[in-house]
């Protein structure tokens, strides 16, 4: 697996501030200018705060373990003070938040400089970047081709090398996705493991947690350890790691159960993606886990049904509170992009025992999914059916035509937001036209440190 940029990692960017080889002005400098120069071709980013981030820089940034490493926010599940929030909505185009969200605040004090925001889908919808508000995010690797989604914008920052590495949501896949498109490290931390405050995201929540995209795993190591840990009266908290997730970067996994699955009920997986997940099986194998061939455990039509109504209740709380901030009753046209608006109108007559059913559907695919993967360490599958899907196969003024693709994209993650389960994409194949392609290895809650071990020890191979 070889990093998608020359630069230096965050750790390696940090470390080299520390010795005294370059100053965090001169790091933060470099890092606009490059945002400067290959944005405007890629529109990843949405936001920026040059100037406050300098301030911060000259006076004085925390001794934490990534200061002065340039960094970037999602403009969807976390508030920067200063830069609109709008969660890729023209409803939200104007809220400015005037406070950090938590895990903004948690990077700041590790000595991350956060320069802006990037691109996102209509409230985290879609499984590419397209949005109306700010226009379509574009790949590196090929301009015509999808960042994926919904951290598009970072997943193409970091790729592009504007960052080292930037935060990331995933409610369905949202931080694996585009990791696959874009050829990064995606980790989908357990449920309860990093906090979302102030987003109560009571219906999405158990589902949705907050992360990064990485160059590497060790970053995302760091980047995990900043930010783990609830809020006192969170209500969902994953068991605290041995000693630190950067530790786990350096350790050898030890011999694993890997059960390998390329097969899901109503999706052909394209054959590239199939193939990079069998030549990471035979890696695996080589390196002396036991590797074996095994079922997927979970029926993605199931998943989608659960899911759906839960993120969709979310969904239609988030615009009913927006509406009566703006002191209005109802959506106006241009609002919220067509496809929304149809979820919006569909899942607005949820009722109480609907939602309830849907939770205990999510607890029910948890249980037989884990009675399954009890048999291995961890499951090998595809991070994605298909390869990188082309700019505006997935078009939100088309709902028709989400409907028949936007399934396509979250086949093998949405599952592992239902179950709380970690899940990783990593870089470790390539479609006959050089784009590169995900592969997902998946483990029991709060096992985030083995996955770390193994995808470092695959990192370095």
């Amino acid at each position: 697996m070889t990093l998608p940029s020359t630069h230096p990692d965050a750790l390696a960017t940090a470390a080299s501030i520390r010795a005294g080889e370059v100053t965090a002005r001169e790091v933060v400098e470099a890092a606009i200018a490059r945002i400067e120069e290959r944005d405007p071709a890629l529109n990843a980013v949405v936001g920026r705060r040059y100037d406050a981030a300098l301030a911060e820089v000259d006076a004085g940034l925390p001794a934490g373990p990534l200061s002065g490493v340039p960094f970037l926010v999602k403009d969807l599940g976390a508030d920067v003070a200063g830069i609109p929030s709008t969660s890729g909505s023209r409803l939200f185009a104007d809220n400015v938040p005037t406070a950090d969200s938590e895990i903004v605040r948690r990077y700041k004090a590790a000595g991350l400089v956060v320069l802006g925001t990037t691109n996102s889908p209509e409230f985290g919808l879609n499984a590419s970047t397209e949005p109306l508000l700010h226009g379509p995010a574009r790949n590196p690797h090929d301009h015509s081709r999808s960042t994926g989604g919904s951290s598009g914008g970072s997943a193409a920052a970091v790729a592009a090398g504007m960052v080292p590495a930037a935060h990331a949501t995933d409610g369905g896949g949202s931080i694996r996705i585009p990791a696959a498109a874009c050829g990064l490290v995606g980790l989908k931390p357990s449920r309860g493991r990093t906090t979302g405050h102030p987003d109560t995201g009571t219906l999405a929540g158990p589902v949705s947690v907050p992360h990064a995209v990485t160059t590497s795993v060790r970053d995302s190591a760091a980047l995990l350890d900043v930010i783990a840990g609830p809020l006192p009266g969170e209500a969902f908290s994953a068991p605290g790691p041995r000693t630190t997730f950067l530790d786990a970067a350096s350790r050898e996994p030890g011999r694993l159960r890997i059960g390998v699955a390329t097969e899901i009920a109503g999706f052909d997986v394209d054959p590239a993606c199939r193939d990079a997940v069998l030549a990471t099986a035979k890696l695996c194998e080589s390196l002396g886990h036991d590797v074996e061939e095994a079922a997927a455990g979970f029926d993605p039509a199931e998943v989608a049904a659960s899911s759906g109504v839960l993120m969709g209740a979310d969904l239609v709380v988030t615009i009913d509170d927006r509406l009566a901030e703006l002191g209005r009753e109802k959506l106006e046209p241009g609002d919220v992009e067509p496809f929304t608006e149809m979820l919006y109108g569909y899942f607005s007559g949820l009722t109480g025992t609907q939602v309830h059913r849907a939770l205990r559907a999510a607890q029910d695919i948890g249980w037989r999914l884990g009675r399954h993967m009890s048999r291995y360490d961890v499951l090998l599958t595809p991070t994605l059916t298909a390869q990188t899907a082309p700019l505006g196969l997935l078009d939100t003024s088309r709902p028709e035509v989400m409907w028949q693709h936007g399934s396509t994209y979250s086949a093998w993650t949405s599952v592992f937001n239902v179950t709380g389960m970690p899940a990783i994409s990593l870089p470790l194949g390539q479609a006959p036209d050089g784009m590169p392609i995900g592969v997902q290895f998946a483990a029991d809650l709060g096992r985030e440190e083995l996955l770390i071990s193994l995808a470092a020890q695959l990192e370095t191979r």
